[in-house]
Parts: structure tokens; C-alpha cells; sequence
């Protein structure tokens, strides 16, 4: 939807909540249940009697006429989208118990910063140090984790290391990442993928338009799939999301997204070939910290070894009662960044034992 089109719509009540940084998620459901989803507090509920069917059908309808589109029994579903929300009703003839709206804030700015991550107990310094190295050096990083668990605001945090003379091209069916806007002086293409310009056709052009770093959206199909794979055999750089709830399985859970008869050992190489890092990142509520906590939980490396067989080194796992193991990158990591100009130590954690391991309770 046009922005100045957008501008026209009457929140109401609703902007209360819009208008608040914090809140990421806004949810409409049961007949005049109003749940909230922050980055503080993460999906609690809020009572607002003012907030109600009538309400929300007539935010429907607004946004219907604008678009000019049909809410109704007939076309039971609706999705508006401006430059920062995005909206999605279901009509009452399919959500049998009320009308149901999800509003989805996705603002041009990014949330996480070295003194945020660090202070937040988000990451420890030494591990963001190297993922930003990892950055640097040009891996292919996918991010994974459950919804809702910050994904999409540790890509943009991540992108943001990137070199300035870097191009960068995205790819998204919806709107999120917003890096253009963030970045304006940069070289960077935004992408959006609809039912005319599939994932296919719109990266065979963004090849054209020579990116060193193609950030794809959530890969949640099998077309998204292969792009990535595409993208990472033609020797670009990716960074992406998939929902899985370990880094380790997150070739596996590519593979499985697959609507195809291909080799599932061969595919499995390939991705371990081409993609460096996984990341799993998770979002919780912190009885220690006393609220909600998002953190990564895992980092793995994937590889190729000397005998052609898929590898994964666990880089860094942390369980929720505070305890984690800690090794260091393997010699074909360190090769892969030093041929790009990131010269990491053998022993990059100090860990200096025979087993290159660490294991402690926080």
C-alpha cells in the first residue's frame, strides 16, 4: 500500500500502541482479546474495551477501500502493507469467534548495537567480535530460530558490517529489512517478490546488477531454497533466516523444504560446502534477568572436509541454565576468511587445551 494512502487510515486506539517503539507485534483475536508482543516483555495482553469488533471492521474497511479491494464472506482474507506495517485481517466468516488482525511493525532502523547486544547478555564481546569478523571475511551466514525470536534485527545488525563500498541487493516478499532507508548513501537494491516476480526471476536479475551480498527474506519454501543455493554456488555472499531450532540442522531443515527427488547427501554438501556460519537466536523469558531475553544460543560452523564429507564444528552452545561449550574455528574457516583478508588465530578464544574445548557454567 502507498504510503500517503496509508496515511489516511484511522487507527484509533490502536495507534497508542503503533506509536511505541518497544511493541513489535499487535494482535486482534477472540472477540476483543488484545495481546501485544515487546521487546522488553515479550506477548502479554492489555485491556482495552475500546478496542473491539466494531473497531477493527472498520479499520478493515478503511483499508479494503483504499486498496480497493473486497473484505467480505467471498474474499475472507486482507494483508495491507505501508513502508513499516504490515496488516492482516481474517474475516469473521472463517475466524468463526470475531474478526482477527495482526498488525506487524518493521521500522528503518536497527534495534541492536554493540553496547545493546553485549550489555543485554545477547552475545558475549569475544563471540560478536567474531561474527563481525565472519562478516568482514565474506561468509554465507543463515540465522535461525523460532518466530518472533529477532532474526530478521540481527541480519540487519549484521549487514550493517558490511563494508560501505559493498553493494548490497535484498529480496523479500515482505518488507523488513528496509536497509535502503536505513543506509541511504549506500549501494543497495530492494527487491520485493510478488505473484508476477517470483524468487526465481528476481534473482536471475539481481545477478545482473553485480552484488557482492544478497540478503534473500526467510527461506520458507523450496523456491527460497534454491535461491539461496544459487546464490552461494555463484559465488555471492548471503545472509538469511529459516526457522529451525538448532543451528546445526539448519542444512537438514533446507534439505526438508524441498519438493524434489534431489540427493539429499549431495545437497548436504553443497550447503556445508557454501555456507560458513549458522546462528540459532532465541527469544524467552528470563527468570534470572527478570524479563524477556533474546540471545543466540548457538553458532556452528559448517564445512567440507579433506575426505569430501559435511562437517559441523559447534562454535558455541549455551543451554538456559546458563551452561555453555566454547571451541574454536577450524582450519577451513580461518582459511575461507584469510583468503578474503580476516586473519583469525588458531586459538581465537584462548582456550589453550588439548581437546580445543571449554565448557562453563555462567
Amino acid at each position: 500500500m502507498n504510503d500517503a494512502i496509508f496515511s489516511q487510515i484511522d487507527f484509533g486506539p490502536l495507534k497508542e500502541f503503533i506509536d511505541i517503539d518497544d511493541i513489535t507485534d499487535i494482535s486482534y483475536t477472540n472477540g476483543g482479546q488484545l495481546w501485544l508482543k515487546s521487546l522488553s516483555k515479550g506477548v502479554y495482553r492489555v485491556e482495552r474495551p475500546e478496542i473491539n469488533n466494531a473497531l477493527i471492521e472498520k479499520l478493515a474497511f478503511q483499508c479494503s477501500n483504499v486498496m480497493g479491494k473486497t473484505f467480505n464472506m467471498a474474499h475472507p482474507f486482507l494483508d495491507a502493507e505501508s513502508t513499516e506495517l504490515r496488516l492482516n485481517f481474517v474475516h469473521d466468516s472463517i475466524a468463526t469467534n470475531g474478526v482477527a488482525l495482526v498488525i506487524r511493525k518493521t521500522p528503518a532502523k536497527i534495534r541492536l548495537n554493540r553496547e545493546k547486544l553485549i550489555n543485554e547478555e545477547y552475545v558475549s564481546a569475544d563471540l560478536l567480535d567474531f561474527l563481525i569478523d565472519c562478516v568482514h571475511g565474506h561468509a554465507n551466514i543463515i540465522v535461525s530460530g523460532e518466530t518472533g525470536s529477532g532474526k530478521t534485527e540481527l541480519v540487519k545488525y549484521l549487514a550493517s558490517n558490511t563494508k560501505e563500498n559493498e553493494k548490497i541487493i535484498t529480496i523479500e516478499d515482505t518488507l523488513e529489512l528496509h536497509l535502503d532507508r536505513i543506509f541511504p548513501h549506500r549501494d543497495i537494491v530492494a527487491m520485493k517478490t510478488n505473484n508476477i516476480a517470483s524468487y526465481s526471476e528476481v534473482l536471475v536479475t539481481c545477478m545482473r546488477q553485480n552484488p557482492i551480498w544478497i540478503l534473500l527474506s526467510e527461506v520458507r519454501s523450496a523456491e527460497a531454497v534454491m535461491a539461496v543455493r544459487n546464490s552461494i554456488s555463484s559465488g555471492h555472499h548471503i545472509i538469511s533466516t529459516i526457522h529451525s531450532d538448532k543451528a546445526s540442522l539448519i542444512p537438514m531443515r533446507m534439505y526438508s523444504l524441498i519438493e524434489s527427488n534431489i540427493d539429499v547427501e549431495q545437497f548436504i554438501t553443497t550447503i556445508h560446502r557454501y555456507v560458513q556460519i549458522g546462528i540459532y537466536v532465541k527469544g524467552y523469558m528470563s527468570e534470572k534477568l527478570g524479563r524477556f531475553q533474546r540471545e543466540i544460543m548457538e553458532i556452528c560452523e559448517f564445512y567440507v572436509d579433506d575426505e569430501n564429507k559435511p562437517q559441523v564444528n559447534t562454535i558455541f552452545q549455551k543451554t538456559l541454565d546458563g551452561r555453555f561449550t566454547l571451541k574454536n574455528p577450524t582450519k577451513y574457516l580461518r582459511n575461507y576468511l584469510a583468503i578474503q583478508g580476516v586473519i583469525l588465530k588458531e586459538d581465537l578464544f584462548n582456550l589453550n587445551d588439548k581437546n580445543n574445548a571449554a565448557v562453563e557454567s555462567l
